[in-house]
């Protein structure tokens, strides 16, 4: 995987790697809730209505209509989430600490607070298993403009509809932070901003200083190493 990382980095660019981060690191934390093998025993739906938690999640059924999840899919992530989160949310410290176990050679901390912005839709400070789930959903079984418009929402910081370069220089310092200097030690201090003008000459097709929605979709979808990484969600669970 390491490999897999570096190559991108030389050949496409922060930019693409950022994109593949999505993918993998949510992929990782599937793993690490356990969430990948769905052979689990018939029980799970039992512990979902009775377990006691702060936070009770929507009931299944409900659950099934708003994602793309089978029933049994999400008594699986329940399982996972509850034994990670027992009081049925998780907060940005946990989430952080969670996400660290992910990439302990370097400084995760950056890039989950905005990974965890992202999920946190209702900005009350907390991940509940509903915005985990109708996160997943999207990133694991969302059309090709759903997962993308998922991975501007998480580099859009300020959530005005557009990326300016301030806000992709802090998504490309959090991802360096993350794996850059211990992959490449002797990386420049200006490597990160050198990727942002990188990441603004493929996508900012206007030239005015900002990605909007629109330009990120099509330069994406033009990308042919972007589109691969869209597909390693397929057939997950």
């Amino acid at each position: 995987m390491l490999l897999f990382f570096q190559d991108k980095w030389e050949v496409e660019g922060l930019q693409t790697v950022g994109i593949i981060l999505v993918v993998c690191s949510s992929l990782k934390l599937m793993h690490f809730l356990g969430l990948i093998d769905i052979s689990v025993a018939d029980s799970i739906e039992d512990d979902f209505e009775l377990s006691t938690v702060c936070h009770r999640p929507e009931s299944m059924d409900k659950l099934e209509e708003l994602t793309k999840f089978t029933k049994k899919e999400l008594q699986v992530l329940y399982r996972g989430f509850k034994n990670e989160c027992p009081s049925g949310v998780v907060n940005e410290d946990n989430f952080k600490t969670i996400y660290s176990q992910f990439f302990p050679q370097g400084d995760s901390s950056m890039y989950a607070h905005f990974l965890f912005e992202a999920f946190d839709t209702n900005k009350n400070g907390s991940v509940s298993f509903e915005d985990f789930v109708f996160g997943l959903s999207i990133i694991l079984r969302g059309t090709i403009n759903d997962r993308l418009n998922w991975a501007f929402n998480l580099y859009d910081l300020n959530k005005d509809g557009c990326i300016t370069k301030e806000e992709m220089l802090d998504i490309m310092k959090s991802i360096y932070d993350m794996m850059g200097k211990c992959t490449y030690p002797t990386m420049q201090e200006d490597a990160p901003l050198e990727h942002v003008e990188s990441f603004f000459q493929k996508m900012d097709q206007n030239k005015d200083g900002v990605v909007t929605i629109e330009e990120f979709i099509e330069s994406c979808k033009k990308d042919e190493n972007i589109m691969q990484s869209m597909q390693l969600f397929d057939n997950v669970i």
